[in-house]
């Protein structure tokens, strides 16, 4: 397939202006402001887009939400917040193609009749946040950004807010929160950011490939887009594959291509003397996969039925020299460390797993800890928190003690006693002087 999203990457000064106009850039913008706002919205709603973020929810279907007689100002976020383990997509078409971020924006506040739009990007992230503050002076500079965008009387002004580097902060509400120079809180939903957004008004948020995707569907129109991959599930879609891969890396491919393709041809295979154990196939707060199940396809729905989600794409691969329970255990330090506390099941379940997880790998497990671990995570996921972080942990954690029940088992065997606390001794202990007790 024809690269659409890294189409820049390895070509000289892919970042600058001239170069993106050279290869036809901003045509789809062009072509967006001869258009009603609602026709863009069908165009992309017909090319059947879902969002790269993570949740995989139409993308024209969340525009049509904004109200469209509202008479204050609306607003649309890019989510450029990559903060999910394993994935590392976003800053590819940061790093190589700035100015297709900068149209797909462009287009997406078009539509949604929107004349401030937010690109908020993870605060570590520090050389891709000047790589877009750069790419758009420049579109300033040609009056695509402004005023009068590329001669219209459509006004638009694209700003870059660096967060403080928070997980939480992916999420859309916690993100709008931040952004407001708030805690990154999670909202309760309804009312949702489509009605009730940043500072009270309609908001739309985007992930960096969702937005992406826009600016083809214009130029190359929805039939195309909708014929690459299957119905529900089209177009390129970017794929991160990390951990035990001879070429780890980010792939450009069709939707739906399955993961012994993009393993076993794109990334070379498992590394040499070792077999595949297990894989993630949406980052690591998906449910993991195991070899049996490594012709699904890598789309959303595919994903879905067997059990799991293609999420942010984002593919972690692990060979037989894994214990499973030190993953389970990595994972759990990292969601009890990016738990914001503000439900108790995650704050609470996440630590109690990290304590019980480590107390095994300690050599003092219990016949009863798996039990108790799927209890933990039954109890922090289905809806029981505001935002899905209670889910990332639980799912995961879950998902490899049902599926690798033998490694707990192994580590529980051995296992010894823990011995009791000593307890300190404090240096008022006992009698004090001209203290009688009474």
């Amino acid at each position: 397939m024809e690269p659409v999203l890294l189409r820049a990457r390895g070509v000289p000064n892919s970042r600058h202006i001239d170069t993106y106009l050279a290869a036809g850039g901003y045509e789809g913008l062009k072509k967006a402001l001869t258009m009603d706002p609602e026709a863009v919205t069908k165009e992309v709603l017909d090319s059947e887009l879902r969002g790269r973020g993570g949740a995989g929810f139409p993308t024209g279907r969340k525009w049509t939400f904004v109200p469209k007689e509202h008479p204050g100002p609306k607003y649309l976020i890019c989510n450029a917040d990559e903060s999910e383990p394993g994935t590392f997509k976003d800053r590819e078409i940061i790093e190589y193609d700035p100015h297709l971020l900068i149209e797909g924006i462009a287009i997406a506040s078009y539509a949604i009749r929107a004349n401030t739009a937010y690109i908020y990007i993870r605060g570590e992230f520090v050389r891709w946040a000047r790589i877009l503050e750069t790419a758009i002076a420049e579109a300033r500079q040609r009056d695509i950004l402004g005023a009068s965008v590329m001669g219209s009387n459509y006004r638009l002004d694209v700003w870059v807010h660096r967060g403080a580097g928070a997980y939480i902060c992916g999420e859309e509400t916690s993100l709008i929160e931040s952004l407001e120079g708030k805690r990154g809180f999670p909202r309760l939903k309804p009312p949702f950011p489509a009605v009730v957004g940043v500072f009270g008004k309609p908001t739309v948020v985007n992930n960096v490939e969702t937005l992406a995707c826009v600016p083809s569907i214009l130029t190359r129109g929805a039939a195309w887009f909708a014929s690459i991959g299957r119905p529900r599930n089209t177009g390129p879609k970017l794929y991160c594959v990390s951990g035990h891969v001879r070429r780890p890396g980010v792939y450009e491919l069709p939707m739906g291509v399955t993961f012994r393709e993009i393993i076993e041809e794109h990334c070379g295979g498992i590394r040499d003397g070792h077999t595949l154990k297990a894989f993630f196939p949406g980052g690591s707060s998906a449910p993991v996969m195991t070899p049996d199940q490594i012709d699904v396809k890598a789309d959303f729905d595919a994903c879905a039925e067997a059990g799991s989600m293609l999420g942010s794409g984002g593919v972690i691969v692990l060979d037989d020299s894994v214990d499973m329970v030190e993953a389970a255990a990595n994972l759990a330090h990292f969601y009890a460390h990016e738990s914001c506390g503000q439900c108790t099941p995650c704050r609470e379940g996440s630590d109690w797993a990290m304590d019980i997880l480590d107390r095994i790998l300690e050599g003092h497990g219990r016949p009863e800890d798996p039990a108790t671990l799927l209890r933990i995570c039954q109890y922090a996921s289905q809806g029981m928190t505001i935002c899905p972080l209670g889910d990332a942990f639980a799912l995961p954690i879950s998902s490899i003690v049902k599926k690798f029940p033998y490694e707990f088992e192994r580590h529980i065997a051995a296992a010894t006693p823990r011995p009791p606390k000593k307890l300190p001794v404090l240096p008022w202990a006992g009698p004090r002087p001209g203290f009688d007790g009474q």
